[in-house]
Formats: C-alpha cells, structure tokens, sequence
C-alpha cells in the first residue's frame, strides 16, 4: 500500500545525553531504533527523511544498509540540532520542498516501538480527511485517552512548522489547530512509550520480549 503523496520524516538528530549513547542505534530486537522505523514506513510512506545531527558520521554509516534497502528513503543532517526537535523537523520540510506530497507522517526516534498498523491507520484516515493535524490516541488504565506518536502535519501546515521560532517547537503549531485535531485512537499502548532514560529502556526490552 504505497501512498507516494505522504512523506515519512524520522527525527534523530538529538544528543541522546538523559540515554548517555545514541538512541539512534539501540537494538531492539533484531534492528536499531532507526532501523525499525524504517521499516514500519517503508511502502507507506515516501520519500522517508532521516533527520541526523549529532554524531551523524558514525549513524549514518551503521544505517547505511537499511537506507539501502528501504525505497525513498534518505538522510538530511541538521547543522542546528543542537537548537531542538523543530529545527530537525524544519530541515526536513525544506528537504521536502520540491517533493508533491499532501502530508507528512513524523516520527520521533525516542518511541521505536510504533506498530505499522497504527501507521497505516493514520495514512489511510489521512487520505479520507479534512484535519490537518492527525494524532494517535490511546486509552490508559484510568480512564483518560493519552495522545501518542507518531504525528500527521498537513502539507498545508508545512509554512507554519517552517516560520515557528526553534524555541517554542512543533507544539506552537499544534496548539494553533487544537479544535482542528482529529485523532486516531488505537489498542496499541506503543504509541505511548516514550524511551528517554536507561530504564525507560530497559523497560521497553522487557514488553519486547513479552
């Protein structure tokens, strides 16, 4: 189910510095967070944009065969990661400015774990709706729906992403299109795992063997 009008954008440019190595290439499994992600876009998504800053010699060659495998799909360093998440997420759009895509799909390598169910729920509901923002949401054990990972901007949003100060990050624009958000909701607690720390590591390895 290629939808070639969708771009896949993986930010991993970060310092990793809570993790203390880069988050980039943890194993999970068989494959290293990027490696995975890869594959959950790939045939869903492209072009598919691997955002990399720090370290990025040393990423990018150990992800070089995946890249290699996977169609469309490309690395874009971020001299200004350093500056945070939007400013990786702005290296992409401008990456993408040649490209007729009508949306694009982020994902963030801190939450490896996305199932591609979820992700081609979001794309196939994309292509059916008005929202320009799409978000997964999953319900927790009190109760309350969490919103997850990955994100779906519109291409119409891309101007905004792109004139957002660095500072204030993705969630300006979010915050801007509130009452626009249409959310995906979904069984899959993944969307939800956010791996910053060592022990948000460790925990993840532990529901991976499960």
């Amino acid at each position: 189910m290629v939808q070639s009008q969708i771009a896949g954008i993986i930010l991993a440019a970060g310092e990793s510095s809570r993790m203390g190595r880069d988050k980039a290439l943890l194993p999970l499994g068989t494959q290293t967070f990027v490696e995975r992600l890869l594959g959950v876009l790939s045939g869903v998504a492209s072009p598919i944009i691997v955002v990399l800053g720090h370290h990025a010699d040393e990423i990018s060659q150990a992800i070089a065969p995946a890249l290699a495998r996977t169609p469309g799909a490309r690395v874009v360093r971020n001299p200004d990661y350093k500056l945070g998440q939007l400013s990786s997420l702005q290296a992409a759009l401008r990456a993408l400015a040649a490209e007729n895509i009508s949306g694009a799909i982020v994902c963030l390598v801190d939450h490896p774990a996305i199932p591609r169910n979820v992700v081609e729920q979001m794309v196939s509901r994309f292509a059916t709706s008005n929202a320009p923002l799409l978000i997964p949401s999953h319900q927790v054990a009190s109760g309350q729906r969490r919103r997850g990972h990955p994100v779906m901007f519109a291409a119409r949003l891309f101007p905004e992403i792109l004139a957002a100060p660095v500072s204030e990050g993705a969630r300006v624009v979010v915050q801007a299109h509130e009452s626009e958000i249409e959310y995906v909701e979904t069984e899959e607690a993944s969307v939800l795992w956010d791996i910053d720390r060592p022990e948000d590591y460790q925990k993840l390895l532990e529901r991976w063997e499960r």
